[in-house]
C-alpha cells in the first residue's frame, strides 16, 4: 500500500495549533476534527466542511481554555459523538442525522482525573483512559460509568482490534494491557501483554499482531501473547524523530505511524507472515503528526499536524473500472470498495478472516457481488448492502451463479447446488443435483410471515428429471419426495413453502401439498403458471383460457376467463393485481378479484373475523363456497365456534350449524359461570369431538367427568347400542338388562335380523338364532351355527330348512359341507360340483365315487381356466389326461418348461404351432439357443434367423441361414433386414448385416446418405483402398458445400489434394487458412502464390504490407507482370517500387503486342523508354507507316531500319524494284547487291554495284566468275545443272555451250547425249518438219528413244508409236506414258497414266467425260493422294465440285476429311465459316445419297448424320462469331459440341467451350470446362485417362469414355494462361464449381433429364434442349422460337453472308422454313 496526497482539509497555521484528535464515522459519511481552539469541525465524505460546534468545559466558571480535548469517537450509528476532556469529563453530543441538526449533549460522565484517550467500539459502550491509569467504560444507555481495569501508570494510548471486541491500552511506564469483551473463540489471554521500552504513544492492533512505537525511534511488533516478532530500528536515522501516533487499517492488514514530517507504512505479508515496510510518505514542513484517523471503508487516511493542518491521503492498493459502471478500490488485500459510478452508492467488501481478495465480479444485472479468496467466497447484494462470506474451497472458478432469487444466491459446482443467504456467513444448504436451471429450483426464504412460525426456509429441486425433493433448510431435513411419470420442466413453491406447483413435458400442471403428501393434476394443458405475489392464489393459462385458483386448498374450484392471446406477466401493486396478456401487437391487463386474494392473506394472518366479514360481502359461488369450507375447518381447529357456525350456515349445512349453535350456547353459559371463552368446558369439548366423529374421545371426556349417562345417551342417540351396552356394563349400570331388551326389540323393529340373531346366539338360544338368520337371508351363517352344534345336526327339520335355503341361495359349497356332515355323500358331491368346490368334491369322490375323479379333475381344470388360474389348471388337466388343454393352460400361464415337456410327448403335427409361441417367448428372454431349437422343431427356421438378426447375432443368423437358404436368398434377406435397421437408425447393426453378405458398398452408401463420414471412410479404406482418395475428395466437396470447412480440409488433405483445400479457403475468404495449408502441404512456391493471390484480393496499401511482411513484394510484381495482371503490378510498383515501372511498361507492351493491340503497345513501349521496340514491332507486322511515324517521332536512328525491313519484305515478295528503291532511300545499296546475289540475279547485282558502289565492281565480277566456275569445277553434273538452268530460262545458246563443255571419259553415253543435246536437243518447241528431221538424225545415230521423243514433241503420234513398235518394243511401254494419243485408243490406260504422272486435272477432265463411277474412282484416288500430301482442304474441294457418292469405299476418305477438319488449328473463328460450310454441304449430300441407297449401312448412316450435325454446329458457330449480338449463341454451340467429344478431340472441345463461356461471363461453366481441359491436357502428357474425375459431369450427356487425343491441340502458352486463370478464379468464393441447372433440375445443356430420363430434341441453332416455345422445322428437327427470331433478325440487320448461308442450309436440310414475321405476344 502507498500513500498519495489527495487534498488539504484544514490549512496549517504559522504557529503551534495542535490538532488534538480526529474521528471518522462508522458509515464513512462524516469526519470530525478537534482543533486547538476546542472547536469540532465536521466534514462530509468528499472533504467539504459542512458543520462545526464548540465543546463545553465541565464547569463554565473555569472558562473555555481550562481543558484540552484528548479523545473523540463516533457512535456505531454515526449520530453521536463522544468527546473526552482533561477537565475530568466525557460528553456525548447528539449531532443528528442531517447536517445542521442541533447539537445536544445527551450524556455526561464525570471522572476523577483527566481523560487521556477515548474509543467507542460497540453500541452504548464508550471506553476511555484516565491520567490516573484506569481504563473505564461508560454506558450511554443507563448513563453510568465503571472501571474495566486499573493500573498505576498514565494511559497514553488506547486502541481496539478490527472487530471492536477487544481493547489495548498503552501506559507511560511502557506497559501494554489487553482486555476482551468477547475473545471470539481465539483463546488469547487478557491482562498485561508486554512492556515496551518507552511509552507506546503510537499503538496499533492489527489482525495478526500488535505494533507499538514511541520516543526511542523503534517500531516493535508483538505476537498475540506479547513476544517480540519484528523490530524496525530508526534510532540511527538522524532525520527520524519520535513516533507520536499510529492507526490501523479497517482490514487490519496495514498500519500507518506518524512522526516528524513523515508517515511510515507497514504492510502485513501473509506469505511471509511478517510486516513489510512500504515507501514512507515524507512531506517537508509538515512537522509533527499529532493525530491519525482512518476512514472506515479503508480508502482514505487523515493526518492532523502540530500546526493545525489536516491532510488527506489516498491509501488504496489499486483502482480498476469495471464495465464502465463501477469503480473498484482495493484498499487492502482483504478489503475492496465497490462504487456505483452512476448513483455514487458504495459497498465495502471485506474478508472477515483477513484473506486476500482475488477478483471482484458484478453479476446478475449489475446487482450482485462475487469475489473469491483462498478459502472463502464473498457474496453481496449491492441494493440491500447485505454481504456474506462463506467457507469455500477453490474450484478453479468453475462455479455457476444464479441470482434469480433476491434473498439467496444459488451456486452450482461439480453436481452440487449450494445456497447462500445474503447477509449470512453460513451456507444455508447444499444438495446434489444435475438440474440447475432456475425454473427447476425453487427457494423460499421468510417471504411471508406465518402464524406460529419464526423462520420458513424451504427448497424444492430435482433429484432426477422425474423426481422432486423438498427440503426444510431451517431443520436441514427432507420434507418430501415426489415421483412423477413424465419429465418435469418447471416447479415453484408458494411463499410459505407448503405447496408446490410443477409442470411436466406434457404441459400438465400438478399441485403437491407438502403437509399431506398429496398430488393433484389441476390442469391438463398449461402454457403459463405463476403464484400471485403475497398470496396463495395461482394464475395459469390453458390454451385460450385464463385459469385462477383463489383458494388452492380446493383445486377443483377454478375461475376461468376466455383469452385472445398469451399471458406474458403478472403485476401486483397499489392494491391491484393484473394479468398482462399479449394480444398481437397490444398488451391487455386482466384485473383479478383483489378481495378473493385478500381472503387468503387474512387466513394466513389468522384473522378469521376479517376473513368471515370479507366472505359476507361476496355472493355464493364455487370459489366462495370453497373459502367458507376452508374457514370453517380453520375456525374449528382454533375453536372459534361462532365463526364456524356462521360458515356452516353459509354453506347450508344446517345440521352442523344447529349443533354448533347449541354448543355455543353451552360455551357461553360456561363462560359466564367460570370465565374464559367456555370452549374448555367438558361438554363443549365432547360435542366438538362428536362433531369430528371422534366418539371414543367424547366418551373418554364424559367418563373423565364421571358422566356415563351422558356417554350412554350419546351412543343411544347415535344408535351405537353395542358401545352403549359396553359403557353400561363397564360401569355396572342398573339399566343394563333393559338396555339389552330395548336393543333386541329395536333390532327387530328395524329388521336387523342378523344382528338380532347374533344377540340370540350370544345368549344361547340357537334355534331362535337360526330362525333369525334364515329370516335375514343368511343360510350360511345358520349352517355354520348348525354344524357347530351336534344337537342341531340331528334335527332333520332344521337341516332341511337350512339346506333348502342354501341351495336356493346357490351356496352349494356350504350345502355340500352340511350334507357331508350329515352323511349324505351323493348330495354333497352334487353340491360341491355345482358350487365349483372341486377340492372337496375330488377328496369326497376318491373316498365314495373313485370312477368320477377323472371327470371332476377335467371340470376342475375348466373352472380354473375360467377363473384365469391357468397355472393351477395344468396339473388337473394332466390328471384328467387332457394333454392339449394342459398345453394351452401351460402356455396361458407362461409355464414354458412345463409346456415343452408336454409338447415333447405330442405328435409333430399337433405340436408345430405351439413350438412357435414358446420359441418367441425364449427369444424375448434372449435365450436364443433354446428358441432356435424350438423354431426348428416347429419348422420355422426363417423366424429363428430373424430372431438372431434382430438381436444383432449376425454370425449365428448367417450360419443358420446358410443351412436352409440359398446364398441369393440369404443376401436378399440380409439386405432387407439391413435396410430396416437403417430406417431405425441402427447403423452399426445395418453395417454388420451388409458386411456379412459381402455388400460393403451398400454400407458405404448408407453412411454417405447419413453423413457419417468417418465410418464411411473406414469402410472405403478397408474394402476399396483404390477409391479412398476419390472418396476423401468427394466428402471434402460435400462438407465444403455445407460450410464445414475444417472437416473438408481434413478430407482434401487425406486425398493429398492441398490445392483444392487452398481454393476452398480462398473461396471463403479465409486467406490465413489457405496460406497455412499451402505452406504446410504445397510445394516450395505454392505458399508464395497464395500470398500473391491474397494480396491481389486485398489490393492497395494492404497488399503491399502483406507482401512486404512475407518478403514477396518484388517477386509478386514480377509474377503479376509475367501473368499478365498488369493493373496489379502497376499498383504494387506505384506504391512501393517505382523503379520497376519501366520494366512493367515494357512487359505490358510486349503483352499487348502479342495480343495484337499494337497502338496500345506502342504507348507502353514509349513509356518504358523503348521506342525502338515499338518500331521493330510495327516492322515485324509490316505496318510500315506506323513504324515510320514512331521512328521519326521518338527514334530517328531507326528510320533506316524501317526502310530496310520494307525492302526485305519486298524482296521476299519478289518485288525487286520496290525493294531496291527502299534500300537506296535507306542508303544501303550494299544490301540490295546482297539480296540480288542471294537471288542469283548477278546482272542486277552488277548493275547496282556499277551505279552506286563502283569501287566494289571488280570484286563482284570476280565473285560472279567464281560462281560460274564452281558450277564447272563440280564436274559434268555441275555443267549439266547449269545447262538446264540456261535452257529453262530460255538462254538456249548459253545452254548449248554448257552441254558441249561436258567431258566424262567414264560415261561415254552421257557425253554422247550432251553432244546431241548441244546440237539438236536444245531447241525451242519444234514444228512438225523440224521434229521429223530431228527424229531422222537420231535414228541415224541409233538413238531410238530420242527419235521417239522428237516425234512426240512434234505430235507425230502414229509415227512415234510405229517406230517404237518396229525398232524397239521395250520403248512401247514407255510410250504408254504419253497419254494424249491413248485417249482415243485406251481411255482407262490413259487415265491411269495421267494419274501416275500427277496430271490430275487432265485425268479428271477426261474421266468426267466417261461414266459417274469412273470419275469418282479417280476423284477418290486424287483425294487420297491430296490427303497424304497434307492438302485435305483441296480434297474436300474435289467432293464439293464433283459430289459425294454413297460408295462404302469412300467412307474412310469422308471420315478422314472430317477428322482433319476438326483437328485443324484456327477453326474456331468467323473466318473458318467457308471450310465448315463446305464440309457440311459435302456431308449433307452424302447423307442424302445414303438415304437414297438401298444397300446403305444404318450404322454408317447414323455416324455420318452425327458428323453432319457437328459440322452444322461449327458452321453456325462461325457465322454467330461474325455477329456481336450472337455471342451467346456461339457460346451455347461450343458447349453443345461437348456431347460429341467421342468424335471431336476432347481437349480442344473443352478448351473452346470454356473460353466461349468465359467470353460471355459464364464463369461457373468456364471454370468447370477449363478445369476439365487441364485434366485432359495432363492425361495426354501421361498417356492415359485413368486419373480423370467425372464427378462434375454426372447426370449429363457429356460422355466419360472418349478417345485420348494423340497430341496437344492447344499450344503450351495458351494452356499456361488457362492454368493461371483457373487457379485465380478458383479462389473467388462467389464462384461455384457446378454446372447450371434448368427447370428440370438437370444441367441446362443436357438433352436427357436427370430424374426422369426423358430426352429432348436439340435446338438446331444452339444445340441446347428444346423444352417449350418451339418451332418445328420438320419432324425431329426443332429450334427455340426466341433463338430463331433473334438469329433471323441479326442476319437481316447485318446482311451477313454466312448467316444467310446457314438459313439457306437449314431450308435445304429441313425442307422449308417457317415464316419470319415477328410476334410480340
Amino acid at each position: 500500500m502507498q500513500l498519495r496526497h489527495v487534498r488539504t482539509l484544514l490549512a496549517p497555521q504559522d504557529g503551534t495549533a495542535r490538532v488534538t484528535c480526529m474521528a471518522w464515522s462508522a458509515s464513512s459519511a462524516r469526519f470530525a476534527v478537534c482543533t486547538a481552539e476546542r472547536v469540532v469541525l465536521l466534514y462530509d465524505e468528499q472533504g467539504e466542511r459542512r458543520d462545526k460546534f464548540s465543546t463545553k468545559p465541565a464547569d463554565a466558571k473555569y472558562g473555555r481554555k481550562s481543558y484540552v480535548v484528548k479523545g473523540m469517537a463516533f457512535s456505531p450509528d454515526s449520530t453521536k459523538l463522544a468527546i473526552g476532556q482533561t477537565d475530568n469529563v466525557v460528553y456525548v453530543y447528539r449531532i443528528g442525522e442531517e447536517w445542521g441538526d442541533k447539537k445536544v449533549i445527551c450524556n455526561k460522565f464525570i471522572q476523577t482525573s483527566a481523560v487521556t484517550c477515548l474509543l467507542w467500539p460497540a453500541e452504548n459502550v464508550i471506553v476511555f483512559g484516565l491520567a490516573e491509569g484506569k481504563v473505564r467504560l461508560a454506558n450511554t444507555k443507563n448513563n453510568k460509568s465503571s472501571t474495566i481495569y486499573g493500573t498505576d501508570s498514565y494511559v497514553v494510548s488506547l486502541t481496539s482490534n478490527v472487530s471492536g471486541r477487544g481493547i489495548l491500552s498503552g501506559h507511560a511506564d511502557g506497559t501494554i494491557v489487553r482486555f476482551f469483551f468477547d475473545d471470539e473463540g481465539s483463546g488469547e489471554s487478557q491482562g498485561k501483554l508486554a512492556v515496551h521500552p518507552c511509552p507506546p504513544y503510537a499503538l496499533a492492533w492489527a489482525s495478526s499482531s500488535i505494533v507499538a512505537a514511541g520516543c526511542d525511534k523503534k517500531i516493535v511488533a508483538y505476537g498475540k501473547e506479547g513476544s517480540v516478532i519484528q523490530t524496525f530500528d530508526y534510532s540511527r536515522d538522524s532525520s527520524e524523530k519520535e513516533f507520536t501516533t499510529a492507526a490501523t487499517s479497517p482490514s487490519g492488514q496495514s498500519i500507518v505511524l506518524g512522526s516528524y514530517d513523515r508517515l511510515r507504512v507497514l504492510n502485513w505479508s501473509p506469505r511471509r507472515s511478517a510486516w513489510e515496510e512500504g515507501k514512507p510518505k515524507e512531506i517537508a514542513h509538515l512537522y509533527t503528526i499529532t493525530a491519525l484517523a482512518w476512514k472506515r471503508d479503508g480508502s482514505r487516511i487523515c493526518a492532523g499536524t502540530l500546526c493545525g493542518g489536516v491532510e488527506q491521503f489516498d491509501c488504496c492498493l489499486r483502482k480498476t473500472i469495471y464495465k464502465n459502471k463501477f469503480e473498484m478500490t482495493y484498499v487492502g488485500p482483504s478489503q475492496v470498495i465497490v462504487k456505483n459510478l452512476s448513483t455514487g452508492t458504495r459497498v465495502v467488501l471485506k474478508s472477515q478472516y483477513g484473506y486476500e481478495i482475488d477478483e471482484v465480479k458484478i453479476l446478475g444485472k449489475d446487482r450482485y457481488l462475487v469475489a473469491h479468496t483462498s478459502d472463502t467466497l464473498l457474496l453481496g447484494d449491492v441494493s440491500s448492502n447485505k454481504l456474506s462470506e462463506v467457507a469455500w474451497q477453490g474450484s478453479g472458478g468453475n462455479e455457476k451463479f444464479f441470482f434469480d432469487n433476491e434473498n439467496v444466491c444459488m451456486i452450482f459446482n461439480a453436481g452440487e447446488l449450494t445456497l447462500v443467504e445474503y447477509g449470512s456467513n453460513d451456507i444455508l444448504g447444499s444438495v446434489r443435483t444435475e438440474f440447475v436451471n432456475p425454473h427447476l429450483v425453487s427457494v423460499r426464504i421468510n417471504e411471508r410471515q406465518q402464524r406460529g412460525v419464526d423462520e420458513s426456509k424451504r427448497l424444492a429441486y430435482l433429484i432426477d428429471i422425474k423426481t422432486i425433493a423438498t427440503v426444510d433448510l431451517v431443520g436441514g431435513y427432507n420434507t418430501g419426495t415426489i415421483s412423477h411419470d413424465s419429465k418435469i420442466d418447471w416447479l415453484e413453491l408458494n411463499e410459505t413453502g407448503h405447496k408446490l406447483l410443477f409442470r411436466d413435458k406434457k404441459m400438465r400442471l400438478q399441485l403437491y401439498d407438502i403437509e399431506s403428501s398429496t398430488k393433484t393434476t389441476i390442469l391438463n394443458y398449461c402454457s403459463y403458471v405463476q403464484w400471485v405475489p403475497g398470496s396463495d392464489v395461482v394464475v395459469a393459462q390453458n390454451r385460450n383460457s385464463l385459469c385462477i385458483w383463489y383458494n388452492i386448498d380446493a383445486p377443483e374450484r377454478v375461475t376461468m376467463f376466455p383469452l385472445k392471446g398469451d399471458i406474458v406477466g403478472l403485476e401486483r401493486n397499489d392494491g391491484k393485481t393484473e394479468v398482462i396478456v399479449s394480444e398481437g401487437v397490444n398488451t391487455v391487463p386482466y384485473t383479478l378479484d383483489e378481495g378473493l386474494i385478500e381472503f387468503g392473506t387474512a387466513i394466513d394472518d389468522g384473522d378469521y373475523h376479517r376473513a368471515a366479514a370479507f366472505l359476507e360481502t361476496l355472493e355464493m359461488s364455487t370459489e366462495t363456497e370453497a373459502m367458507w369450507k376452508t374457514l370453517s375447518r380453520l375456525a374449528l381447529e382454533v375453536r372459534q365456534l361462532h365463526i364456524a357456525e356462521r360458515c356452516f350456515a353459509a354453506l347450508g349445512n344446517m345440521a352442523k350449524a344447529r349443533f354448533l349453535h347449541e354448543t355455543n350456547a353451552i360455551a357461553d353459559q360456561a363462560a359466564q359461570e367460570h370465565g374464559g371463552d367456555g370452549t374448555d368446558h367438558y361438554l363443549v369439548r365432547a360435542r366438538l369431538a362428536m362433531l369430528d366423529k371422534n366418539y371414543k374421545l367424547a366418551e373418554m371426556i364424559f367418563l373423565e367427568q364421571n358422566a356415563p349417562e351422558e356417554a350412554m345417551d350419546m351412543y343411544q342417540e347415535l344408535h351405537m347400542w353395542d358401545e352403549c351396552i359396553v359403557v353400561a356394563k363397564a360401569k355396572g349400570h342398573p339399566m343394563l338388562e333393559k338396555l339389552r331388551r330395548g336393543y333386541y326389540q329395536w333390532l327387530l323393529d328395524t329388521q336387523q335380523e342378523e344382528k338380532a340373531g347374533e344377540v340370540q346366539e350370544g345368549q344361547g338360544d340357537y334355534l331362535a338364532a337360526i330362525s333369525l338368520y334364515l329370516r335375514a337371508g343368511l343360510p350360511a351363517k345358520a349352517a355354520r351355527l348348525a354344524m357347530s352344534r351336534d344337537e342341531l345336526l340331528t334335527n332333520g327339520d332344521v337341516i332341511d330348512r337350512i339346506s333348502t335355503a342354501l341351495i336356493r341361495g346357490e351356496l352349494y359349497e356350504q350345502a355340500g359341507d352340511l350334507f357331508e356332515k350329515v352323511g349324505n355323500t351323493r348330495k354333497a358331491l352334487e353340491c360341491y360340483g355345482k358350487g365349483s368346490a372341486f377340492l372337496k368334491a375330488v377328496e369326497l369322490a376318491r373316498l365314495a365315487f373313485p370312477a368320477e375323479v377323472v371327470k371332476l379333475e377335467e371340470a376342475w381344470g375348466d373352472h380354473l381356466v375360467q377363473q384365469k388360474q391357468l397355472d393351477a389348471a395344468i396339473n388337473h388337466y394332466i390328471e384328467a389326461r387332457c394333454s392339449i388343454k394342459a398345453l394351452e393352460a401351460a402356455l396361458g400361464a407362461r409355464q414354458w418348461k412345463k409346456a415343452i415337456y408336454i409338447l415333447d410327448l405330442q405328435d409333430k403335427q399337433t405340436a408345430a404351432k405351439y413350438y412357435l409361441k414358446i420359441a418367441q417367448h425364449y427369444a424375448a428372454l434372449q435365450e436364443y439357443q433354446v428358441a432356435e431349437e424350438l423354431y426348428i422343431k416347429g419348422g420355422q427356421t426363417k423366424d429363428a434367423i430373424d430372431m438372431y438378426t434382430q438381436a444383432g447375432l449376425w454370425e449365428q443368423a448367417h450360419k443358420l441361414a446358410l443351412k436352409c437358404m440359398s446364398q441369393e436368398e440369404v443376401t436378399v434377406l440380409y439386405i432387407t433386414q439391413a435396410q430396416e435397421m437403417e430406417r431405425q437408425g441402427k447403423y452399426k447393426e445395418a453395417e454388420r448385416l451388409y458386411i456379412t453378405v459381402n455388400e460393403p458398398d451398400l454400407a458405404i452408401t448408407m453412411y454417405k446418405k447419413c453423413k457419417m463420414y468417418d465410418e464411411m471412410v473406414c469402410l472405403v479404406a478397408k474394402y476399396h483402398k483404390d477409391l479412398l482418395g476419390d472418396t476423401h475428395l468427394h466428402l471434402g466437396k460435400e462438407l465444403e458445400a455445407e460450410g464445414r470447412l475444417q472437416e473438408a480440409e481434413y478430407h482434401y488433405l487425406e486425398a493429398k489434394d492441398w490445392k483444392t483445400t487452398v481454393n476452398m479457403y480462398r473461396m471463403n475468404d479465409m486467406w490465413e487458412e489457405a496460406y497455412r495449408v499451402a505452406k504446410a502441404y504445397g510445394g516450395a512456391n505454392s505458399h508464395k502464390h497464395v500470398a500473391y493471390l491474397w494480396a491481389k484480393s486485398l489490393g492497395g496499401e494492404a497488399a503491399v504490407k502483406l507482401l512486404s511482411k512475407f518478403g514477396l513484394l518484388e517477386m509478386a510484381i514480377d509474377h503479376a507482370t509475367d501473368s499478365g495482371v498488369f493493373e496489379f503490378a502497376f499498383e504494387l510498383a506505384r506504391l512501393s517500387m517505382k523503379q520497376k515501372m519501366p520494366d512493367i511498361h515494357l512487359k505490358y507492351a510486349m503483352f499487348l503486342e502479342d495480343e495484337g493491340k499494337f497502338e496500345e503497345a506502342e504507348g507502353e513501349f514509349i513509356k518504358a523508354g523503348k521506342p525502338k521496340e515499338a518500331v521493330l514491332m510495327f516492322v515485324h507486322n509490316q505496318n510500315w507507316d506506323a513504324a515510320q511515324r514512331v521512328a521519326e517521332a521518338h527514334d530517328p536512328d531507326s528510320v533506316a531500319d524501317v526502310l530496310v525491313g520494307q525492302a526485305q519484305f519486298a524482296f521476299e515478295q519478289r518485288e525487286f524494284q520496290k525493294a531496291e528503291a527502299f534500300l537506296l532511300r535507306a542508303q544501303r545499296p550494299e544490301l540490295a547487291i546482297k539480296y540480288y546475289k542471294e537471288a542469283g540475279m548477278w546482272s542486277e547485282a552488277l548493275r547496282i554495284c556499277k551505279e552506286y558502289l563502283p569501287g566494289r565492281l571488280g570484286e563482284l565480277q570476280e565473285e560472279c566468275g567464281r560462281e560460274a566456275g564452281k558450277k564447272g569445277s563440280s564436274g559434268p553434273e555441275g555443267l549439266l545443272e547449269q545447262a538446264r538452268e540456261w535452257e529453262q530460262s530460255g538462254e538456249y545458246a548459253r545452254a548449248v555451250d554448257c552441254y558441249l563443255k561436258v567431258r566424262d571419259p567414264s560415261n561415254s553415253v552421257l557425253v554422247e547425249k550432251c553432244l546431241l543435246k548441244g546440237t539438236l536437243g536444245v531447241l525451242p518447241p519444234m514444228e512438225v518438219s523440224l521434229a521429223l528431221q530431228a527424229a531422222e538424225l537420231y535414228l541415224n545415230l541409233d538413238l531410238t528413244r530420242e527419235a521417239i521423243d522428237a516425234l512426240i514433241e512434234g505430235e507425230e503420234w502414229s509415227k512415234a508409236k510405229h517406230t517404237a513398235k518396229e525398232l524397239d518394243p521395250r520403248y512401247a511401254l514407255s510410250f504408254a506414258n504419253y497419254t494424249r494419243p491413248l485417249v482415243g485408243i485406251d481411255v482407262m490406260a490413259a487415265l491411269d497414266i495421267y494419274a501416275k504422272q500427277g496430271q490430275w486435272e487432265k485425268c479428271l477432265e477426261v474421266a468426267a467425260k466417261q461414266s459417274y463411277q469412273v470419275l469418282h474412282k479417280y476423284v477418290a484416288l486424287y483425294a487420297t493422294h491430296l490427303i497424304c500430301e497434307g492438302c485435305w482442304d483441296r480434297a474436300l474441294h474435289l467432293y464439293t465440285q464433283h459430289g459425294a457418292p454413297a460408295n462404302p469405299q469412300n467412307f474412310n476418305i469422308y471420315k478422314r476429311l472430317f477428322v482433319e477438319m476438326v483437328n485443324a488449328p484456327g477453326r474456331n473463328c468467323a473466318e473458318a465459316y467457308p471450310g465448315w460450310a463446305e464440309l457440311r454441304d459435302v456431308l449433307l449430300a452424302l447423307c442424302e445419297n445414303l438415304v437414297k441407297c438401298s444397300e446403305a449401312d444404318p450404322a454408317a448412316q447414323e455416324e455420318f448424320e452425327r458428323m453432319l450435325l457437328i459440322c452444322h454446329y461449327c458452321a453456325a458457330r462461325a457465322a454467330a462469331q461474325g455477329l456481336k449480338q450472337l455471342d451467346t449463341m456461339a457460346a451455347q454451340l461450343s458447349i453443345s459440341l461437348l456431347r460429341h467429344t467421342d468424335l471431336l478431340p476432347a481437349d480442344k472441345a473443352f478448351y473452346e467451350a470454356g473460353m466461349a463461356a468465359k467470353a460471355v461471363s459464364w464463369e461457373n461453366m468456364a471454370f468447370v470446362f477449363l478445369n476439365r481441359f487441364l485434366d485432359l491436357s495432363d492425361a495426354i502428357e501421361e498417356g492415359n485417362l485413368d486419373s480423370l474425375d467425372h464427378s462434375d459431369f454426372q447426370q449429363t450427356d457429356i460422355p466419360f469414355e472418349v478417345p485420348l487425343p494423340a497430341h496437344q491441340h492447344v499450344p503450351e502458352e495458351q494452356r499456361e494462361e488457362v492454368r493461371d486463370w483457373v487457379l485465380t478464379v478458383s479462389m473467388d468464393q462467389r464462384l461455384q464449381q457446378a454446372l447450371p441447372q434448368d427447370e428440370r433440375g438437370t444441367y441446362e445443356a443436357s438433352l436427357v433429364a436427370a430424374g426422369t430420363g426423358v430426352a429432348s430434341l436439340p435446338c438446331l441453332l444452339t444445340g441446347y434442349p428444346v423444352l417449350g416455345n418451339k418451332i418445328e422445322l420438320r419432324p425431329g428437327r426443332e429450334v427455340k422460337k426466341d433463338v430463331w427470331y433473334k438469329f433471323v433478325m441479326a442476319v437481316k440487320t447485318s446482311h451477313s453472308p454466312a448467316g444467310q448461308d446457314v438459313i439457306e442450309f437449314l431450308r435445304r436440310w429441313c425442307g422449308g422454313l417457317p415464316s419470319t414475321s415477328f410476334s410480340f405476344q
